[in-house]
């Protein structure tokens, strides 16, 4: 039960604090589709998504009327598209359907047009990421994802030298959009089956037929508590954290658990993660700040987010029934007020952002780098990211947006959550060589766990 102190705490966090649900995401099974042909399989595809989440924006309105909780996506993610694919077809057509069904159902984003790659890639693999410039320039709610690594398996190096080339042409094909496509794009190390956040949510093999997801905000809320603690030791700000999280995270059950009920699908977890918003008083690197930071991206800045991190789980994961996801701190440039501002003035640049993801919750998000940034450039950061996640056995990802006629210092807008930012460098020198040799960067020894 919510005492009245609560109830009126968790009125404030909405009404001055910007908390808010980031996203209810409905998981479905799309196993059952599969047929001999792909036109079939998309049919199949339309109608059980439809049906399946025909009441999802509907009951996610209602929660937000009845309760004054914002919710700001409703979002669906399904099986990885690279397993409904027979032995022919275009996948690009599956693709299409599950736009369509974005469409028809009001969602914000679908996810999963997605290949699972870190060990090997099968022909249906292969065939799904090369469609993917096609596939995300051609719709507008579709989301894609390839997971290149674990820490079971290495780092698929081929895959990782083609999710590269994908990227540049994903930005060629949607140049008329800074790279829009990009944006909706994602590739992991270590990538979890139930994630409710875009673009690399996926309902995952070992998920049921369908399940409710959902993800939290506030960092105001956060920002907001740690102002009464300034000057006070690391100890009495990492409690505050997560006396802050544990509140925040009280929300998110409270409606995942409604959304459930009313929508008869079962809850599967709460995703704890800061996701910040390029709203003025709704930034992580803002929270950094408040901990005495000058500007996020100095020195000191990756101890700070360590120290946030660690805090938003330890106090979300006693306030939820389920907790799973990403479930941390999200760092991406574009959606977030203080990223944007310290990647202006040079104090946040792409090795630092590095370093930081070494210690949240996922990894390089939201970076738009010039437009000529060759190929294998990109597999670098990629490989580099994927070697992160592997060698930490956590979740790391990558979401570059190579802005098309742009050069460092100028700007790539995108709207809405996803943001604007400034076009930051990456190291000129030449990883062609090192990126042409593929095969398999093998596991780390850390991996022998049984």
């Amino acid at each position: 039960m919510l005492t009245t102190s609560e109830i009126l705490e968790t009125i404030n966090m909405i009404a001055e604090q910007k908390l808010d649900i980031r996203t209810i995401t409905m998981g479905i099974s799309l196993l059952q589709c599969v047929s001999g042909d792909v036109k079939t399989t998309a049919e199949r595809v339309y109608d059980c998504v439809t049906g399946r989440a025909g009441r999802l924006v509907e009951v996610g309105e209602e929660i937000e009327r009845e309760f004054g909780i914002p919710i700001v996506n409703k979002r669906i993610s399904v099986t990885p598209v690279s397993l409904l694919l027979g032995e022919a077809g275009d996948p690009v057509v599956l693709a299409k359907a599950l736009d369509r069904a974005a469409a028809e159902t009001g969602v914000n984003f679908i996810g999963g047009y997605t290949a699972l790659v870190h060990k090997g890639a099968t022909e249906s693999d292969m065939r799904l990421i090369r469609s993917i410039p096609e596939a995300l320039s051609t719709t507008e709610r579709v989301c894609s994802s390839v997971n290149v690594a674990s820490t079971k398996a290495g780092i698929n190096m081929d895959a990782v030298r083609l999710v590269g080339e994908i990227i540049f042409e994903t930005a060629r094909r949607t140049a008329n959009r800074d790279g829009f496509g990009c944006a909706k794009f994602v590739a992991f190390a270590n990538a979890v089956e139930d994630n409710p956040f875009m673009a690399g949510a996926f309902h995952g093999v070992g998920e049921g037929d369908v399940t409710i997801n959902v993800g939290v905000s506030g960092p105001g809320v956060v920002k907001r508590a740690l102002e009464e603690t300034r000057g006070a030791p690391f100890d009495v700000v990492a409690e505050t954290v997560k006396r802050t999280a544990f509140r925040i995270t009280r929300v998110g059950q409270l409606v995942a658990m409604e959304a459930s009920r009313r929508l008869g699908a079962p809850f599967g977890i709460v995703d704890l993660s800061l996701a910040p918003t390029p709203s003025v008083g709704d930034s992580v690197a803002h929270i950094l700040e408040e901990m005495g930071l000058e500007r996020c991206g100095q020195h000191g800045t990756t101890a700070a987010l360590m120290l946030l991190n660690d805090a938003v789980k330890k106090g979300g994961v006693m306030a939820s029934s389920a907790v799973g996801g990403l479930s941390g701190a999200f760092i991406p440039l574009s959606e977030d007020i203080g990223m944007i501002e310290a990647a202006a003035c040079g104090t946040l640049t792409i090795d630092k952002l590095e370093a930081m993801t070494c210690v949240c919750s996922v990894g390089l998000d939201m970076i738009a780098v010039p437009g000529d940034t060759p190929a294998s450039t990109l597999s670098a950061i990629l490989a580099d990211e994927a070697a992160i996640g592997v060698v930490n056995n956590k979740t790391t990802a990558v979401r570059l947006i190579p802005a098309p006629g742009k050069k460092v210092g100028d700007w790539v807008e995108f709207g809405g959550l996803l943001g604007r930012a400034p076009v930051i460098p990456v190291h000129a020198e030449s990883a062609e060589a090192f990126i042409a040799r593929g095969g398999r960067v093998p596991a780390p020894i850390d991996s022998l766990r049984n």
